[in-house]
């Protein structure tokens, strides 16, 4: 490796470092060997302009970008070698147009054309690029993958596409196969291959945003083929109709979460739901698969009953007819007139969960439309026979995100605070008779008197000597006479 692009690989660990939590860095490795001398010497060739585009289209300003040349090391000729390693902003454009402007193919000592190794320069890129950090790879190649001029490029590919699925590192791995006619000096070429390695969670993730963003999709927009994973994700369940089940409707969110809209008064303990269940594994088709079903809701996990227990011929873009049973959690939901209702009233009240659909003694076979297109883009390679998945790869699981959302109307809101403003009312009266001074008339040895007196005190009363011959008790609900002496002469007038 060159102390240029060491130098390179140390600003780029800077980069990542010093970069904002959502930064992602991006590492391109462009093919300079002999078999891509057409891409370079065509005058017509888009390559170089495509290699601009997409690095602009993916990486956001923040991330960093490295951009690197590769063929195969040789003495004083390591490989890859770093063209350009930035923080992408306003000048990056120009920076990489011109980097690769300067981009031809690179030639061994001797004169000769150099050699191509893939899994080199992809190990090189996570290891040394992005020093053990999370990101994303993206390698442009012809697919030719040649160490030291080697034709058994069937071995090279295995040793390549084992790199890609046995390293744990990657989570994600698309190939985007691209017509592309060129025509050198040397060589003709039919197409261009456009890998993208995803590389820790972080990667996975930021390149999960790009395909779900269009970012990628504005400039190449052949579908990506997945290389991995083939154990999760693999199909969808789209709903079509939903039966048994009145005051319930269920619909696909944009975020991708299946809602189910329960009215407060349904009672229906099952829902009968027809979907189309999805193949989203292209360019395999699931020549059969074992089918069941869980799902959770409010941390109970229920089966789901399925129409079928086997799926098969399922290829993607043609969809299948799948129905299924779904326990609803009526006994879970509170009623209308409970806490939870009350503070969901004029929204809804909602209790997340997941339907999971699980594929067993799953059988995978590589599309014939797939390998006709690579034939025809790469004649003579034997890249899709390596496009088998593995056969440790035989299930996988599918998860679909739920939200079960009951909708309370305002009335036992309504209801509720009349309830409580009427017994605030109560209350303020009572605390209102009971501070209020109540007037008390008697009659004391043929004296008429007049006693102010609050709610729960005790007064004396005094006859004309100044001897206590009696108490006047005042209660919420009037007076009394207590403790009257013998003989006194006390009335307490009504």
């Amino acid at each position: 490796m060159t102390a240029f692009f060491v130098r390179t690989l140390a600003i780029l660990a800077l980069l990542c470092g010093a970069g904002s939590s959502w930064a992602t860095p991006h590492v391109f490795l462009v093919q300079n060997s002999g078999w891509m001398e057409p891409f370079y010497s065509d005058p017509k060739s888009p390559f170089k302009p495509l290699v601009t585009e997409l690095a602009l289209a993916v990486a956001r300003p923040g991330d960093a970008l490295v951009l690197a040349a590769f063929n195969q090391s040789q003495p004083n000729a390591p490989s890859p070698r770093a063209l350009l390693s930035a923080t992408v902003g306003q000048g990056t454009r120009g920076d990489v147009t011109r980097v690769l402007a300067g981009l031809d193919t690179a030639r061994k000592a001797g004169g000769a054309l150099a050699d191509t190794d893939l899994g080199e320069a992809v190990s090189a890129a996570m290891t040394q690029a992005l020093g053990g950090r999370d990101g994303i790879v993206w390698l442009v190649t012809n697919n030719r993958n040649s160490p030291n001029n080697d034709q058994a490029t069937a071995q090279r590919n295995r040793e390549f596409y084992q790199l890609i699925h046995n390293g744990s590192k990657i989570r994600t791995a698309l190939a985007f196969p691209l017509r592309m006619p060129v025509k050198g000096q040397h060589y003709t070429a039919n197409g261009l291959m456009v890998y993208a390695f995803a590389i820790g969670e972080s990667g996975a993730r930021a390149l999960d945003s790009l395909l779900a963003s269009g970012a990628i999709k504005r400039i190449i927009t052949e579908p990506p083929a997945r290389l991995k994973p083939l154990d999760r994700n693999t199909v969808r369940l789209v709903p079509r109709k939903v039966e048994n089940a009145p005051g319930v409707t269920f619909a696909m969110g944009a975020n991708g979460v299946l809602r189910a809209d329960v009215a407060p008064d349904a009672t229906a303990p099952n829902a009968k739901i027809g979907w189309n269940l999805e193949n989203t594994m292209y360019p395999y088709t699931i020549v059969s698969a074992a089918l069941s079903a869980r799902s959770t809701l409010g941390g109970e996990g229920r089966a789901v009953s399925l129409g079928s227990s086997r799926v098969a011929t399922l290829a993607p873009g043609k969809p299948q007819p799948l129905d299924s049973t779904l326990q609803l959690p009526t006994a879970q939901l509170p009623g209308k007139w409970s806490m939870a209702a009350l503070k969901a009233a004029g929204s809804a009240y909602v209790l997340p969960g997941t339907i999971e659909l699980h594929l067993a003694d799953q059988k995978l076979a590589l599309s014939q439309g797939f390998r006709s297109r690579m034939t025809e883009l790469f004649p003579g390679d034997p890249l899709p026979d390596i496009f088998t998945p593995p056969s440790q790869v035989q299930a996988s699981t599918a998860v679909l995100p739920i939200e079960v959302r009951v909708h309370y109307g305002s009335g036992p809101l309504i209801a509720a605070g009349g309830a409580l403003l009427a017994l605030l009312a109560a209350g303020a009266a009572a605390a209102y008779g009971w501070m209020r001074p109540r007037r008390a008339v008697l009659t004391v040895e043929d004296e008429q008197r007049v006693m102010h007196a609050r709610t729960g005190t005790v007064q004396p009363i005094y006859d004309k000597a100044g001897n206590e011959v009696a108490r006047l008790k005042t209660t919420l609900f009037g007076h009394q006479l207590i403790d009257l002496r013998e003989g006194a002469q006390v009335r307490l007038e009504r």
